[in-house]
C-alpha cells in the first residue's frame, strides 16, 4: 500500500509540469505603430501601455503571451480567422463591433480628438472642419467618423496604415487635422513639436476594451476577472501613469469596476456578477 501511494505521488509530481506545459500560449495581435500603446522598442519587439498591461494579465493567468504586430485594419479579421485568441490593441467598443465580437469592460476611456500643425488656427467646433482634409489610421472608428460626416461637412478622408503617417500628413500640410484617440494625440504632440493636441469631439467617450471571438466567452470572462483584480490593486493605474504621465482619478476606467462582464448596455454583456479571486 505504501509503495502504491509513493508511486501515485511520484506520478502526480511528474505530471505537474506536463499539465502546466499543456496550456498553450495566449496569442494576441496589436498595432505596433500606435504609441504610446504599442510601438517599437530599441531592444526589439514592441513596448507600451498595452504590452505592459497584457503581459501582466498573462503572468497572473500562468500563461505565456505571444504578441504579433500588424496593421490595425487586419487585426479583427485575423482574430476571427483563429490567428489570435484576443487583441492586445486598444479597441474602441462600438455597438456594431459588439454585435460581432465579445469585449471585456473598459480599462481606459477614449475620446475622439483632433491634432493640428503648430501655428495653424485652432478648431473650436465641427464647423471649423468644413471642407477640410482629415487624416486617420485606417480601419478605426476615427476613419468611420470621417466617412459618416463627410457629406455633411464636405470632408476629404486620408487613411493611412499607421498613426505616425497620419500625423506626418498634418505636419506636411496634406491634411488640416488628424483624428485619433485622446491618449494617442496627446502622446504624439508630446513627441512632435510641430504637432499639437486640439479639439475634442463632444459626446465621444467610449470604452477601450479587449475583443474576443463570439465563441470565447469563458476566456473573455477569465481575462476580465484578472483585469478587475489589477484595477483593485492599482496595477492598471500604475501602468497608465507610467505611459500617460498622470495618475488616473476615481472617474477613470483604469480604476472603475463595471457590473457584469463586458461593457454594460452593449451586445455581449453578461449580467453575471463578477467575483474574481484576487490573490
Amino acid at each position: 500500500m505504501r509503495r502504491s501511494l509513493i508511486a501515485a505521488a511520484l506520478a502526480a509530481f511528474l505530471a505537474g509540469p506536463a499539465l502546466a506545459q499543456s496550456q498553450p500560449p495566449l496569442r494576441c495581435g496589436v498595432d505596433g505603430t500606435f504609441a504610446p500603446h504599442a510601438f517599437p522598442s530599441l531592444q526589439g519587439g514592441v513596448q507600451g501601455f498595452q504590452i505592459d498591461l497584457f503581459r501582466e494579465v498573462a503572468r497572473r493567468m500562468g500563461r505565456e503571451l505571444v504578441i504579433d504586430s500588424a496593421s490595425f485594419s487586419g487585426l479583427i479579421p485575423a482574430m476571427n480567422a483563429g490567428r489570435y485568441d484576443f487583441l492586445c490593441a486598444p479597441t474602441t467598443v462600438t455597438r456594431e463591433r459588439a454585435e460581432n465580437l465579445l469585449f471585456t469592460e473598459g480599462y481606459l476611456w477614449t475620446e475622439l480628438q483632433f491634432g493640428i500643425r503648430r501655428g495653424s488656427a485652432p478648431i473650436r467646433s465641427e464647423e471649423d472642419l468644413r471642407g477640410q482634409t482629415i487624416s486617420v489610421n485606417k480601419g478605426t472608428p476615427y476613419e468611420q467618423w470621417v466617412r459618416n460626416n463627410a457629406e455633411r461637412l464636405n470632408l476629404t478622408l486620408l487613411a493611412f496604415d499607421t498613426q505616425p503617417d497620419a500625423v506626418q500628413a498634418v505636419i506636411q500640410g496634406r491634411a488640416r487635422a488628424n483624428l485619433s484617440g485622446n491618449t494617442v494625440v496627446r502622446y504624439s504632440a508630446s513627441r512632435t513639436p510641430q504637432f499639437v493636441a486640439d479639439f475634442v469631439l463632444p459626446g465621444t467617450r467610449f470604452h477601450w476594451g479587449t475583443p474576443f471571438r463570439r465563441d470565447s466567452g469563458a476566456l473573455r470572462n477569465q481575462v476580465e476577472d484578472v483585469l478587475v483584480c489589477m484595477k483593485r490593486d492599482g496595477t492598471v493605474a500604475r501602468i497608465s501613469e507610467r505611459w500617460f504621465g498622470n495618475r488616473p482619478g476615481p472617474d477613470q476606467a483604469e480604476v472603475m469596476e463595471f457590473p457584469g462582464y463586458g461593457p454594460p448596455d452593449m451586445p455581449g454583456w453578461d449580467a453575471t456578477p463578477q467575483n474574481p479571486t484576487c490573490g
